[in-house]
């Protein structure tokens, strides 16, 4: 059962779901409604966000708050007491957030080089397999036998629907490892010239690892992180789509003109922790006051020169020794 909105949950429920992929173009018959509430949900159920998480307050009360009925169909409480909520958000702010509406929560590290541009598509460009995805619940701490017999059971239902799904034992260790390489989406977003930009990439890439450490928030190591990928998936063109840009998330959320965009919660997050950790994180921060600005201005995707993006974060960077940037999404 699928929760949309506008344009895209009409196209859902009039056509169905297309998914487009290297290998294959087909028509998905799925059911989708308008919200949560129009859904009755049983003590079996599982709710998995993928909005971006700026978003996830528009949909979170809503969903928490929702009834759950036993197999018999008597009351027995709300979704937020009840049932396991699963965050499919970049970033790491997601878990916190879902943290004050329900009580079984679980993060998703998510390595998926999906798109969606166009209303009732999706287009998804990994093969063998769609998508890696780490998941676990959060805190790991709280983690019970029936969180670890419901991840098994997620775990194979989405291996058989084309993921590699691993169950570590701490997923924010993986979203914090991807949070660094989702430092770059805004650049990806703001401006086409991405080599140009590469000196800023960089910078914002080692101060924020430098925050992480010395505010001692766990991070996978590069070389586990680069180990699992090459296990995963490899990008290939989808046929008819050869010659179309595809970006990452948060290009796609400027080129859809959605009117907002997840850098807060990326950019914005290494800023917080430095703020909280009494230092600084200056590329982050205009990083994400340039995205602010795109938004309040209505800017499309590469609507920034190369010159004014490095001009404006500062000026070009020395590159860190030892430098591995991650291209991957």
């Amino acid at each position: 059962m699928l929760v949309a909105r506008g344009d895209h949950l009409t196209a859902l429920q009039r056509h169905g779901l297309r998914l487009r992929t290297p290998a294959e173009d087909i028509t998905l018959p799925v059911t989708a409604v308008a919200s949560i509430t129009d859904v009755e949900l049983t003590v079996d159920d599982v709710i998995v966000l993928s909005v971006k998480t700026q978003q996830l307050l528009d949909v979170l009360p809503e969903a928490a708050d929702a009834p759950v009925r036993d197999r018999d169909g008597v009351l027995q409480g709300t979704a937020g007491d009840l049932l396991p909520v699963f965050l499919a958000t970049n970033g790491v702010s997601a878990e916190r957030l879902a943290a004050r509406y329900a009580r079984r929560v679980f993060g998703i590290c998510l390595w998926m080089p999906a798109v969606h541009l166009e209303p009732g598509e999706v287009v998804i460009r990994g093969v063998p397999i769609s998508g890696v995805l780490h998941l676990g619940r959060v805190p790991t701490e709280r983690t019970e036998a029936a969180d670890r017999a419901l991840l098994e059971e997620v775990a194979a239902d989405w291996r058989r629907a084309t993921f590699g799904v691993e169950l570590p034992g701490d997923v924010m260790a993986w979203k914090h490892r991807k949070l660094i390489s989702n430092l770059a989406n805004v650049l990806d977003a703001l401006v086409d010239d991405q080599q140009a930009v590469r000196p800023v990439r960089v910078a914002a890439d080692q101060e924020a690892r430098t925050v992480l450490a010395a505010a001692g928030v766990a991070v996978i190591d590069d070389a586990t992180e680069a180990a699992a990928r090459a296990e995963g998936f490899t990008v290939e063109p989808v046929p008819g789509l050869e010659d179309t840009r595809l970006g990452g998330s948060s290009w796609q959320s400027l080129t859809r003109g959605t009117g907002s965009i997840e850098t807060d919660y990326l950019n914005g997050e290494i800023v917080r922790i430095a703020h909280e950790n009494g230092l600084a994180a200056p590329v982050n921060a205009r990083l994400a006051r340039l995205a602010r600005t795109a938004i309040r201005r209505g800017e499309g995707a590469g609507s920034v020169s190369a010159t004014d993006l490095v001009t404006a974060v500062g000026g070009t960077t020395p590159s860190v020794p030892g430098d591995r940037q991650d291209d991957r999404p």
